[in-house]
Parts: structure tokens; sequence; C-alpha cells
């Protein structure tokens, strides 16, 4: 789909209010598209002012202005995640691929209300987000269609890159944040921030090079340790340190806790995104990291050895599934079903200790379906007779001398 087809249409475009989108919805609108901004709320910390945001895209050009009330979304499926370990390569905690998960599921309902079926977005043509986009909105809604303008050879033929962008902008009088200085790119939602392109690109730039938004680093952390206590019921957080929580009353009090002490705070990673090229990101997590790490504390008490073998692969599938946007298909609705099984064995309080960065287990009390006992003990006590191994043993020793006479050793 390109620009031509569009003209005299109506679209919805999800709009951030960043440089992208005041360019994208200007430009369109320029080639007779009439753009309706779509912004979720996802309690993003870098951009708390929805009014305006609103009052950009309409100066922008935009027909209609959108406001989807999406944080209570955005930390119940921060919540999946950390009851699923969702850690892409076992380093991001996927924070937005969760967060273009929710979006694109809150804005296509607000579409169907108002009769609009062609969903718009400012996604790069080399990254994932543009798939994200493209297969939630085809999955949840198949008769839609999706214009990317970043895959449109008028756009790019006008717009090769950031500074070609502000430039349009500038000579427009449009209300944008961006400057020529600014040294990377950031997207951001409740569960955690991504930092990338810019001097980022370089492997020569440190992580340190970015300024943290939802924290600070851990050397600037207090030179006091904290103790961080949570509840969990069936792998819901109930309670922080005695007091009640929700979904959404857990990440922000985690994020803050998390972010004070230098928790998931400028995780530096090389990446191997969907589309077959590697990128750089430094990402914040406080609260996914700290809630993640604790709930992974309660996950070593009650899974034995084959759940825990199962459990880290549909971890893992879930991950990739998550970042290359099939979280709504059938493998990924399979695995989440077999996750559910621990999930509901997960109620216990796990108690931990942070400092700088780090966090330490102090204890785990509460936890009924804890496999844990005196059976392991070095001392004298539980069901487990030493003798009993001797047989074991002698089991496996037949093995073991099999394959050295065999040469296999």
């Amino acid at each position: 789909m390109n620009v031509a087809d569009l003209k005299g249409k109506t679209i919805a475009f999800a709009a951030s209010g960043g440089l992208d989108s005041c360019t994208i919805t200007h430009w369109l609108t320029e080639q007779g598209v009439k753009v309706i901004a779509c912004t979720a709320d996802l309690a993003q910390p870098d951009e708390t002012d929805f009014s305006s945001i609103e009052k950009r895209m309409r100066a922008c050009g935009a027909i209609d202005f959108i406001g989807i009330p999406l944080q209570k979304e955005m930390a119940e499926i921060g919540i999946e995640g950390v009851q699923e370990q969702a850690c892409y390569e076992s380093r991001y905690w996927s924070t937005t691929p969760f967060g273009r998960q929710v979006t694109v599921s809150g804005i296509l309902p607000e579409m169907k209300k108002r009769g609009l079926s062609i969903f718009s977005h400012g996604a790069t043509g080399r990254g994932n987000d543009q798939v994200r986009f493209q297969l939630i909105t085809n999955m949840l809604e198949p008769s839609f269609s999706v214009y990317a303008p970043w895959r449109d050879e008028a756009f790019l033929n006008r717009f090769g890159g950031r500074i070609p962008m502000i430039e349009y902008c500038e000579q427009h009088g449009l209300p944008i944040k961006a400057s020529r200085e600014k040294p990377y790119s950031t997207d951001a939602n409740l569960l955690g921030l991504t930092h990338e392109a810019g001097k980022l690109e370089s492997l020569e730039t440190p992580a340190h090079f970015v300024k943290p938004e939802m924290g600070v680093w851990a050397e600037q952390a207090p030179d006091q340790a904290e103790e961080f206590s949570v509840k969990f019921i069936e792998g819901k957080p109930v309670s922080i340190n005695g007091k009640p929580v929700d979904a959404l009353k857990a990440m922000l009090i985690a994020n803050e806790v998390g972010g004070k002490h230098g928790v998931g705070i400028g995780l530096h990673m090389v990446e191997n995104r969907f589309v077959g090229v590697k990128s750089r990101g430094v990402y914040e997590a406080p609260g996914m990291e700290l809630l993640g790490t604790t709930y992974a504390f309660l996950l070593q008490l009650i899974m034995d050895r084959r759940t825990h073998e199962l459990f880290t692969s549909l971890s893992q599938h879930i991950s990739k599934q998550l970042y290359q946007g099939y979280w709504n298909d059938v493998a990924t609705r399979m695995s989440r079903k077999a996750i559910a099984e621990v999930t509901r064995l997960a109620t216990g309080t796990i108690t931990v200790s942070i400092y700088k960065g780090n966090m330490s287990f102090v204890s785990a009390k509460d936890c009924p379906h804890s496999l844990f006992s005196s059976d392991s003990s070095m001392e004298n006590e539980g069901a487990f007779d030493h003798k009993d191994s001797e047989g074991f043993l002698g089991v496996l020793g037949v093995h073991a001398r099999t394959i050295a006479r065999a040469g296999q050793v």
C-alpha cells in the first residue's frame, strides 16, 4: 500500500507525539489523507501530558485525536511476562514487544467503533516493530489494511532520515521536541525504556552514554541496602512490603524501588532482529527485573527437574513469539496455557536485598507448593536413606562401564 492509495481516505495512525508522528501526520495531510491520531496511554514515563500530545498532533494536521487508557492492560501483561520469565535471548525483558501488543489491541476496537479499516504506524522498514504492528493487526482484524510510510517509496524519497524530518518540521512550523543534537532515540512504556540508534549504533559508545530515565546507574544508588518483599498468590503479586497491590501498583512500586537502586538500568544488548540483522540497544526495566528476579526465586522452589526443563523451553519460545509479533497465534496460546500450570502453584513470599544494582536472596516463606525439604540435608533427617543410593549408583554404573568398554569415553 502506498500514499496514492490513501488519497481522500481516513486512516488511524498510531501516534507517540514524537518526530516521526508529527512528520508523517503532516506529510499525509499534505497528500490528501485524513489522519486520526491514536495515542495509547501505557504509563510511559517520558510522556505524561497527553493533552500536549493531542495539541501537537492536531497542529500537525490530525483531524481528530483518540487517547486510549491502557495502563492497567500494560501492567497485567507485564506481570504475565514475569510469570513466563519472558526475556528475549535471555537478557531483554521484551518491554517494547509487550507495548506493541497492548497498543495495537487497544487501537483496533476504537477503529471499529468509528468505521475505520486502515491502520498506520511510523515503524522503520529495518526493524521489528513493523512486523509486530502488521501481524497483530492481521491476526486480530484480518480485514484491516496496514499502511507503513517507511515502506512507501514516495515517503522514502522525501525523507531519508532524522535530519530531513527535522528540517521539514521546522520549515512548516510543527511543534516537535526533537533536536539535531539528540544522540539516540527512546521508546517508552510502563515496563521499560528502549534506547537505540544515533550514537548507540557504534559499539565504541558505552552503555553509560545513556542518561537513565527510570532510575540511576548502580554507582549512584544509595549506599544502604533495602529489603524488598513480595507476596505472590498463584503468580500474582498481591502485596509488597506488607501493603496490598494490584498489577499496576506493583509495577509502579517495583519501578520506583528498582530504579532508585540501579536495578535493571542500562542493560546493553546486541540482539538478533526478526528481519535478520543485529541491532544494539540499551534497556531500562527496573520493575520487570526486580519482580522477575523475586519470582524466579519462587519458581526454584516449586519446579522439579522435568518441569524446569520444559518451563525453560516454553519461556524461550514465548519470548521469541512475542518478539516476532506472534503473541496471538495457537503456538503462543498453547505455551502460555502450559506455563499457567506452574503459575497456579506460585504462591509464597519472597524477600530480596537490593544494593547498587544487585539483588540477593533473603528469605522465602508461606510457600505451600515448595518441594524443598529436609530430604536433601547433610544431617541425619528426612526420608532419604543414604544406603539406598548404593543400588542407585550400581544401576547407573552399568551404563558407565558399558560405554567405557565400547571405547566411547
